[in-house]
């Protein structure tokens, strides 16, 4: 990973790359602006979706026991998972315990944060995007740039060339939306038909009865979960809400934050097994890796309210501007720039916090409120603790802090700035500044000789 600044600097570079984002941003914005207005509660609404999850946060030991107990009691198999590796090696396990070699799979950012598909890849299991977007992602041997569309970095141009190359029989294949999803659509259906295993995440689980629930808007979804024998869903455990009343309140959230819809066309809702309806052996993985530590956090932690609906990407400035490989992860915009960096160790991501504005766009846009601005400047704190002591620029705001404490040390401090009044080097100042002059006389000095 090269870094934020380093990754956006070469992004910034890409005229192409801004212009599709740009132009699909700015759709998806005025869109869901559009839906969003319809309703006289939507603020309400938002306090309600914050407050649920927060709920569900503050008592997530006990909400995932009861939710395990339901999906065993329904005929489902739970699985914890410590990491991303665990989580892999247990749908691996699944898969080679029923000889499948090919499995299908819903869009699910769960399993591209643990990058699954490459793990199944190294034990020889052939893993197949279902979703359009996940599919051109993964014909094309990239990564995913936006939450809720994938492959918007791409226009249809440049994915009219890529099925031409990797998808039989589209010789004569036009640009046209219609035509590109049709030819995708062929590609998958033997994929559907002949699959043995599925493999989802979760938007959401209902921990009273053990409900599993996917949100999606193309049906590759519901033909994953309901098709195969064996269906596998990777959930971060923050996924979990408490009571099945609470989906009325997302129902209404997640659809218009995130595709600018009423109501999003697939709604795919499953209890554990039943004999001769659906698959007839269900596994519910439950991923940590590093939630825990977020929730430990107590300004930190509502980012894992976040619903993955990328509304916060659409609003930011930043994001429309650099794309989301720039954040080198699988969460970017302005909810990577909190979310990630807590997932995997500060230590790990220290420019990310600084890889968005404060103007505030996003948590106005947030369906569930995340204060994005106040947690990227908390993470920004921990950044600056982390560098140590010895830091120049911890040392230069340190002395800073000193000379302004009181009036006495302040005058002390401006007589030494005098003595070194040509000296253009300042420590964490002028790295990205110049300098400034110090003047020969400070305004007391002239109001003492000039007023007395």
């Amino acid at each position: 990973m090269k870094g934020f600044p380093k990754a956006a600097a070469k992004a910034l570079r890409d005229t192409q790359l801004r212009h599709n984002i740009g132009h699909a941003t700015r759709t998806i914005r005025e869109k869901r602006e559009h839906v969003v207005g319809e309703l006289p509660d939507w603020q309400e609404l938002r306090a309600a979706g914050a407050a649920i999850k927060d709920d569900a946060l503050l008592r997530l030991d006990e909400l995932l026991i009861e939710l395990e107990e339901r999906v065993t009691a329904a005929g489902g198999t739970v699985h914890w998972a410590r990491d991303a590796a665990e989580a892999n090696r247990i749908v691996g396990d699944v898969a080679q315990a029923h000889g499948v070699d090919e499995v299908v799979k819903v869009k699910s950012i769960a399993t591209e944060e643990t990058r699954l598909n490459d793990a199944l890849a190294a034990r020889g299991i052939r893993a197949w995007e279902t979703d359009l977007a996940e599919l051109i992602v993964q014909l094309s041997h990239d990564s995913p740039s936006h939450i809720l569309v994938p492959a918007i970095h791409k226009n249809r141009a440049e994915i009219r060339e890529l099925f031409m190359r990797e998808l039989d029989g589209t010789e004569e294949l036009s640009d046209d939306p219609g035509e590109l999803a049709e030819a995708a659509r062929r590609h998958l259906r033997r994929r559907f038909l002949d699959a043995k295993m599925g493999v989802s995440g979760a938007n959401f689980a209902v921990a009273e009865t053990g409900t599993i629930a996917v949100f999606e808007s193309e049906g590759n979804g519901r033909m994953c979960t309901t098709l195969p024998e064996t269906l596998v869903t990777v959930m971060g455990i923050e996924k979990v809400i408490p009571r099945w009343q609470d989906l009325e309140v997302f129902l209404q959230l997640l659809p218009r934050s995130s595709t600018a819809e009423r109501m999003n066309p697939y709604t795919s809702l499953w209890t554990g097994v039943h004999a001769g309806d659906g698959p007839q052996e269900f596994h519910l993985v439950l991923l940590d890796n590093g939630r825990t530590r977020a929730l430990a956090d107590g300004i930190g932690r509502q980012a894992l309210r976040c619903i993955r609906c990328s509304a916060c990407l659409n609003v930011c400035p930043v994001y429309e501007r650099v794309g989301g490989h720039a954040y080198e992860s699988v969460y970017p915009g302005p909810i990577g720039a909190i979310l990630t960096p807590q997932l995997e160790g500060i230590e790990k991501r220290p420019s990310l916090p600084y890889a968005s504005s404060l103007c505030g766009a996003c948590y106005e846009a947030c369906p569930v409120k995340i204060d994005i601005p106040t947690v990227l400047v908390e993470l920004r704190r921990q950044v600056v603790e982390s560098d140590g002591a010895l830091d120049p620029e911890h040392v230069a705001m340190a002395a800073a802090a000193k000379a302004f404490s009181t009036r006495r040390a302040y005058e002390r401090a401006q007589r030494l700035a005098k003595l070194g009044r040509f000296v253009k080097w300042i420590p964490g100042w002028s790295s990205s500044r110049d300098a400034p002059e110090i003047p020969g006389q400070t305004f007391r000095e002239w109001w003492r000789e000039t007023r007395s």
